[in-house]
């Protein structure tokens, strides 16, 4: 059988032969999330946050049936213009590489290639989860097994608040993921720094969490564990502003028969149109304010101060 094809950028390869910490990052934020030319601003400027925490950034994709562990400059500008990237998770994954194909990776796919590539921390903007009306459509995220079976240690502003929030914390229960807020005690809610929710666990420091991330390792339980980072105060938008429309975002769903891989994408640009913009700039403030906490977590590891 033919090796992985599997390579790893130069900055990235340096940083791992010179024990640097390292932030994964996934792709579809970019493909997916939002257009060119912001998307590429917003690339470059949550690799720069990464980077200026002491880390470096591994941004991962699919590119002509490789998997890149870190993309150089160029190459990231290209994703960013690329037009039809696949959406790649647990299931399509290896078809996308085994067909030659592009892809752009999700939660679940990034810590599969982050794990593969020996990286502990990856930052998000929101997780996946349960979506509402589940129990008619069976539509829960991939990313919630994938948390429970792959030992990354995720930073995200909570699961995406256009989801089922309680069911997927129950889901992430079942499955014995650590759920744990960063700095408080309720679950924060995306773009909202508060939810109703109140956390698992709470932990206050990256070397909490770093420590935690390590205890797991040793008593042998898989899957990694869930940070949730609640969004900068002056960037949120409050959560009684959020509902009603997020609400209005989900009756439009069902109004157009938009299902499966469609409907967050959907809904994430029915929101933006419906708060005029304020969410997207929100999910840039938080994705950022996410890596910032990965890269100090990355930190703790890599120096084994943990």
């Amino acid at each position: 059988m033919s090796p992985l094809p599997f390579i790893r950028s130069a900055s990235v390869q340096a940083a791992q032969d010179a024990g640097t910490p390292i932030v994964a990052l996934e792709s579809t934020i970019i493909t997916h999330g939002m257009p060119y030319p912001q998307n590429l601003e917003m690339a470059r400027k949550v690799e720069a946050t990464v980077r200026a925490g002491g880390a470096e950034p591994a941004t991962i994709a699919v590119l002509d049936g490789t998997l890149h562990i870190g993309l150089e400059d160029n190459v990231l500008e290209t994703l960013a213009q690329t037009k039809g990237a696949a959406k790649l998770s647990r299931a399509d994954i290896a078809v996308c590489m085994a067909t030659g194909g592009t892809g752009a990776t999700t939660v679940a796919a990034t810590m599969i290639a982050a794990n593969l590539a020996g990286i502990s921390v990856f930052a998000t903007g929101g997780i996946g989860g349960v979506h509402r009306g589940a129990e008619e459509s069976f539509d829960v995220s991939a990313d919630l097994q994938e948390l429970a079976q792959t030992a990354v240690t995720v930073v995200a502003a909570g699961a995406k608040a256009i989801l089922d929030v309680s069911k997927t914390l129950e889901v992430l229960e079942t499955l014995g993921v650590p759920v744990i807020a960063y700095g408080q005690d309720a679950v924060p809610a995306f773009w909202s720094s508060q939810s109703v929710y109140k956390a698992p666990l709470r932990l206050d420091t990256a070397r909490e969490i770093a420590k935690a991330h390590k205890m797991r390792g040793l008593l042998g339980l898989p899957g990694g564990q869930l940070i949730a980072n609640p969004i900068p105060g002056d960037a949120e938008i409050p959560r009684s502003e959020m509902e009603p429309v997020i609400e209005r975002a989900l009756k439009d769903t069902v109004t157009h028969g938009i299902t499966g891989k469609s409907v967050t994408p959907y809904l994430l640009q029915r929101v933006f149109e419906l708060t005029e913009g304020r969410s997207l700039t929100a999910n840039i403030a938080l994705v950022l304010n996410n890596a910032a906490l990965a890269a100090q977590i990355a930190c703790e590891m890599a120096d084994n101060k943990a």
